[in-house]
């Protein structure tokens, strides 16, 4: 079975959602990257322009990361 490459899907606003993201997405199988933007050369500089990090996985999973984080969000705006 061939792997498929890796494309970003989404930007990512902080480390918590970056987390919860990531458990969500372990815990259902999704093959997923997360990459933050912070370089403690820059200390962080990079994180104020372009967000916290971004997530990356095989195009056939986007729509569905993007779904899940869509969640995420409504939920921590409810709460």
């Amino acid at each position: 079975m061939e792997q498929e490459a890796y494309i970003k899907v989404d930007i990512l606003e902080n480390e918590i959602e970056a987390q919860l993201l990531g458990s969500i997405l372990n815990e259902r199988g999704i093959p997923h990257h997360i990459r933050s933007y912070h370089d403690t050369a820059y200390n962080g500089l990079f994180q104020v322009q372009k967000g916290w990090g971004y997530i990356s996985a095989p195009p056939s999973w986007s729509e569905k990361i993007t779904n899940i984080l869509s969640e995420i969000r409504i939920k921590g705006e409810q709460a």
